[in-house]
């Protein structure tokens, strides 16, 4: 892939190669890249592999832009990266590797998997919301 055009938005990088096909990447995957300022995110250099910002320490392969978009279960952990992962894992009763995989992408929980992970995190949303009041 050859990089004509980069820019971002809140969520995403997007790329625009020689072609003029557009590619987006979340932000959510790239934690450094999403903090960085603009000043940070334009100071970058390509290869023949991806991108690199070597002030920030990150690097976005190029086969990353053909990878599926965050789940809903993904979006909520990678957002949230105060919630203990291992301890939420055990109080739903599932392996914290097995989350972990779902998190990152590795593996993909079935829909009956993803609902049971999903109503945990709704019952502690509610508990939370419970000891605001």
């Amino acid at each position: 892939m050859k990089i004509k055009k980069l820019w971002f938005n809140d969520d995403y990088l997007y790329v625009l190669d020689e072609q003029g096909k557009e590619y987006r990447q979340s932000l959510l995957f790239y934690p450094a890249l999403q903090k960085a300022s603009d000043v940070q995110r334009q100071k970058y250099t390509l290869s023949t592999a991806g991108i690199h910002w070597r002030d920030i320490n990150e690097d976005v392969s190029y086969e990353s832009f053909s990878y599926p978009e965050p789940t809903g279960l993904q979006r909520f952990f990678l957002a949230h990266k105060e919630i203990n992962i291992a301890e939420f894992a055990r109080l739903a009763g599932i392996n914290a590797t097995l989350l972990r995989n779902y998190i990152n992408g590795f593996k993909t929980p079935s829909p009956e998997r993803e609902r049971e992970i999903l109503a945990h995190v709704r019952r502690v949303g509610n508990e939370l919301a419970k000891a605001c009041f």
